[in-house]
């Protein structure tokens, strides 16, 4: 895919790019899908990418103003896109204490120190290792490549335009019907792997088979494999021979699968920004304040002293266990990254529950300051995945990082805000038992308080990491093994279809992708899922909020 499109019209400076209007838009668009998916999160105890939602809203927006580019249309899109998953982050950790806790009282400001400070160490996270993930690495990020995709396509219009805006259209339809009017079961799950306590089966996802497809099939490939070692192997496997019941079999499978995402996480660090640490976090000591990073960033180590000291302060978290949370956020935010590029998943509870883990060990901490620390986390890690893909988009259509980089600052800080005014309205409307019930599942919140308690089964969590920092360390994309180890497994035989079809077409029909048709054909299905995902989530938050 290429952003040198004669048809297609771009920004000639910087002012073109990051304007008053393109950021008053944003803004607007980031408090009302901030709000919306807290609710999701919540209700549905998942939440779809905003990306391609929020890009095709800015462009029209912007063209129905007139005279705008592409590239404000990106760095507009980047803003509003910011609160949804800086909600994502509180919502599938903080609930966690309610459910443990009925009578818990949690301080407002208390709140928002948690969650800005999550937003302000991904910030800074994400301006210093954008080139490393992004260039150097040129992961495939494939919600980013889609959404410039769809911006490029849409604005030059022709033949390609009509091929991604009718796929666009059957995704969205296909979603609706799936989704809405219940006419398409949205999944065919077996039986046979059921018993045995997998999630096996396939979701009828145009989505998740076009993130396969975008993906391609070595990553997905090792996916699905992780997947057939975690359920195949050790959950009907292990049951089928009697080597262990079905309670260790599922704590096994979800602590290896923990274990080889952390590996990877320290692997990524060992071997991919510790060797480049000097140019990744040079800028925060350097004169020029620059280095690697998109902006000038001598004032980050000072910003990080002092979130250390409101989380010691305000969120009683002592001076041992911040620390251990900032320098997680540095872990979890380099994984958020890779997982995201690899995979287009982001599991930040997952990510939180790791950090909180290592507080917990290392420090004092009690039950609802460990929730404190894995919602910082959680915060920063959906940042990092929201920004990651921008920049993707960003870089294919030669955006400005720093353009895009201010635009999520306001973004992502305004949805901070936002989201815990919600939170807050939520307790204060139902009361703190809601968390848990019918009403708001909240399953993901409801799996970090499963785990306040440490890692179920030890000895698999420590063979998942040591064998994924070596195995990263030999180039094996370790990463996505383990996403299939831990996920259920119907979402990994989806993705593998997608992967399957992009070899058989590179196989088959070399033309039709080399032509971009393929790519084209995905990102609509992409999208088309995305947008009526995200405005079934709005009609549902106006419905609870009525």
């Amino acid at each position: 895919m290429s952003s040198n499109n004669s048809k297609v019209k771009y920004a000639s400076s910087f002012k073109e790019q990051l304007t008053a209007r393109g950021l008053i838009i944003g803004v607007i668009g980031a408090i009302i899908l901030t709000m919306s998916s807290m609710f999701v999160a919540l209700k549905l105890s998942s939440l779809p990418w905003p990306i391609m939602f929020v890009a095709l809203v800015s462009m029209f927006a912007l063209k129905a103003c007139g005279n705008t580019n592409i590239n404000e249309i990106n760095v507009t899109h980047t803003a509003m896109s910011a609160g949804a998953m800086v909600a994502g982050g509180l919502a599938f950790t903080l609930p966690g204490i309610w459910i443990l806790n009925k009578d818990a009282e949690l301080s407002p400001v208390t709140l928002v120190v948690i969650t800005v400070g999550g937003v302000l160490l991904g910030l800074i996270f994400t301006a210093l290792i954008r080139k490393y993930f992004v260039i150097t690495k040129a992961l495939p990020y494939p919600m980013g490549q889609a959404a410039a995709e769809a911006l490029i396509i849409g604005d030059a219009g022709g033949k390609k335009a009509v091929m991604l805006f009718a796929s666009l259209g059957f995704g969205a339809l296909f979603t609706l019907l799936r989704d809405q009017f219940q006419k398409i079961p949205a999944t065919f799950m077996s039986g046979k792997m059921m018993a045995y306590g997998s999630s096996g089966g396939i979701w009828l996802s145009p989505m998740l088979i076009s993130v396969g497809y975008i993906i391609g099939p070595v990553f997905i490939g090792m996916w699905f494999l992780g997947a057939v070692i975690g359920d195949f192997g050790i959950l009907i496997g292990g049951q089928y021979f009697g080597i262990w019941d079905g309670a260790t079999a599922a704590s096994i499978k979800a602590s290896l699968g923990i274990g080889l995402m952390v590996g990877t996480g320290i692997g990524i660090i060992v071997k991919g920004i510790l060797p480049q640490s000097k140019e990744i976090f040079g800028a925060m000591f350097k004169k020029d304040g620059t280095g690697d990073s998109i902006i000038h960033m001598r004032w980050a180590p000072i910003t990080m002293v002092i979130i250390a000291f409101l989380f010691t302060v305000f969120a009683h978290l002592g001076v041992v266990a911040s620390i251990i949370t900032i320098l997680g956020v540095w872990v979890a935010t380099a994984m958020s990254a890779q997982c995201v590029g690899q995979s287009g998943i982001n599991p930040m509870e997952i990510f939180g529950i790791i950090v909180l883990l290592a507080a917990k060990a290392v420090s004092a901490i009690g039950q609802t300051e460990a929730f404190f620390v894995a919602a910082a986390v959680a915060v920063a890690c959906g940042l990092v995945g929201d920004i990651m893909n921008d920049f993707k988009a960003g870089h294919v259509l030669k955006t400005d990082p720093k353009a895009q980089w201010i635009a999520e600052a306001i973004g992502s800080l305004v949805g901070a805000i936002v989201s815990v005014a919600v939170l807050l309205v939520i307790v204060n409307a139902y009361g703190s038992d809601v968390f848990g019930s019918e009403m708001f599942p909240a399953a993901q919140a409801s799996a970090v308080a499963a785990m306040v308690g440490g890692i179920s089964h030890v000895p698999a969590f420590v063979i998942g990491l040591v064998a994924a920092v070596i195995l990263y360390c030999l180039n094996f994309p370790v990463m996505t093994l383990g996403l299939g180890v831990y996920l259920p497994f119907y979402l990994s035989a989806t993705a593998f279809i997608g992967g399957m079809l992009r070899l058989l077409t590179d196989k088959v029909f070399p033309e039709f992708e080399k032509r971009g048709n393929g790519s084209i054909i995905a990102s609509g299905l992409l999208g088309g899922e995305a947008v009526v995902g995200v405005i079934l989530a709005l009609i549902v938050a106006i419905r609870i909020i009525a």
